[in-house]
């Protein structure tokens, strides 16, 4: 097993369980989508996008370029994500997760970028 598969599986099941959240409107998510400004039909958009995203990764062996559309447009949701938690006054503390998942997709992209 590469790098590059445990990352992609990893992080599909890591969006694959936040888009499942926002599509079904569990109350956390319904919370942080009022915390952040959002209404419940606007994160649960958000979800589908996630969910499209992990679906776009785990595409490899189909497309070379799928998984590389699907990481890039994960990077831009996860750039709003940071940017409207640190314009909503949350810290760095509550955008972390938003950071971390980001830096992820940044290597799974890098990755899938040096093998095209």
């Amino acid at each position: 097993m590469t790098i590059l598969f445990i990352l992609t599986v990893a992080l599909a099941a890591v969006f694959t369980a936040l888009g499942a959240a926002k599509l079904l409107g569990l109350p956390a998510m319904a919370q942080r989508a009022a915390h952040v400004g959002f209404s419940v039909a606007a994160y649960r958009g958000i979800g589908a996008l996630e969910i499209a995203g992990a679906v776009g990764l785990l595409l490899g062996s189909v497309s070379r370029f799928i998984p590389v559309a699907a990481a890039l447009g994960l990077f831009i949701l996860l750039g709003g994500a940071t940017f409207v938690h640190l314009r909503g006054g949350d810290g760095v503390r509550e955008a972390a997760p938003a950071l971390v998942l980001g830096g992820l997709v940044v290597i799974v992209l890098a990755l899938r970028l040096g093998s095209l």
